[in-house]
């Protein structure tokens, strides 16, 4: 083999050892989608269904990429073929390769396949579109209001009088006993979007318009998604924690919910600091004079795990920080910063630790 030749080669090798390094790198970026199962700490994702509606997305999302999968290898093979068998050689220097016009055969296949496999692609959206959107609602639905604002969500059940924030809980929907979970999506201010991707696929939240999604879980656990709309600063800390709990422990919550709030009277004096302050512009504690809808209802406040949407883990000294200067936590968010003394935020913080 000549030195002429050897090069061509290397040449050759060296555009099949690019594709193979880039389709090794997607192969191992799907790879990494796959989610651990639900846990302290679980990765959501698409592709570890959870939940009747992201399953169907799943069972689509594979048969989408079984058939894009073999459409690339079909032309990964040509181009292969076409790079190896037609390479430029020396003899070839300045000829023109042979010239094919008016091929029937090849003009009908590059229009009538592509045809047939966006038509197939078509019918397969639309059976999944209409699975998911038109399911019938059955009496023993949960129905929920989720109302997206910068940056939080709030949940309402309007059928079991319970308000909440940024930490939805659903009962298990066992297939026997289905109890899937009905959410009516509102926006009170600009776009956002609700996402829980092993639970269900991404429904906007758009001011003045009304959407709906629902999901069913099959397993009891945590469940993470965010909003997936930029809605401003703090979008991408626009977190949600969805806990799908057993029969018994969703009836529990809901009862504890229902409680009015802790009056403890040795925290009187953050009682008083709450009502005499900008607090309840914005904020509702039920059993005092605090109805504000700006912001989270703060009636079981150290029932969640975490505070600004998931931004910080839900402790004393977060809270204390959060009321304090909210940026050190959440720059960019709405919340303003009570610029209390210390005595009186030290009192508020104390009364908010018991509203559990």
């Amino acid at each position: 083999m000549t030195n002429k030749h050897k090069t061509e080669w290397k040449a050759v090798a060296a555009r099949v050892t690019g594709i193979l390094v880039i389709l090794t790198g997607v192969l191992l970026v799907a790879r990494m989608c796959v989610a651990s199962p639900p846990g302290d700490h679980p990765i959501p994702s698409i592709f570890d269904p959870r939940s009747t509606p992201a399953d169907a997305l799943n069972q689509h999302s594979h048969f989408v990429l079984a058939i894009t999968g073999v459409i690339f290898l079909v032309v990964f093979s040509l181009l292969t073929y076409a790079v190896v068998k037609f390479r430029s050689r020396a003899a070839d220097t300045g000829r023109e390769p042979a010239q094919v016009y008016g091929s029937t055969q090849i003009e009908l296949a590059w229009t009538i396949i592509p045809i047939l496999i966006v038509v197939v692609l078509f019918l397969a959206v639309a059976r999944v579109i209409h699975a998911v959107q038109d399911a019938p609602k059955p009496s023993t639905a949960v129905e929920v209001t989720a109302i997206g604002h910068q940056f939080w969500w709030e949940f309402r059940y309007p059928a079991l009088g319970v308000v909440t924030a940024n930490e939805l809980h659903v009962p298990l929907s066992d297939p026997a006993h289905a109890t899937p979970t009905f959410l009516k999506l509102l926006s009170a201010d600009t776009d956002h979007s609700f996402w829980i991707p092993q639970l269900a696929g991404k429904t906007d939240l758009i001011p003045n318009h009304v959407n709906e999604t629902w999901i069913d879980p099959h397993e009891t656990g945590l469940f993470l998604g965010q909003c997936a709309q930029y809605c401003g600063t703090q979008h991408a800390k626009m977190l949600l924690r969805v806990y799908v709990d057993n029969p018994e422990e969703f009836a529990a919550w809901v009862s504890a919910q229902r409680q009015p709030a802790n009056q403890d009277e040795k925290e009187a004096a953050g009682r008083h600091v709450f009502e005499t302050t900008a607090c309840l512009n914005c904020h509702a504690v039920g059993g005092t004079n605090g109805t504000g809808r700006f912001g989270p209802d703060l009636t079981h406040l150290m029932s969640r795990h975490t505070l600004a949407s998931g931004a910080a883990e839900n402790t004393p000294e977060n809270l204390r920080l959060w009321i304090e200067n909210p940026d050190a936590i959440k720059p960019g968010s709405l919340m303003p910063a009570m610029k209390l003394s210390d005595a009186d935020l030290d009192a508020l913080v104390r009364y908010l630790e018991t509203l559990r």
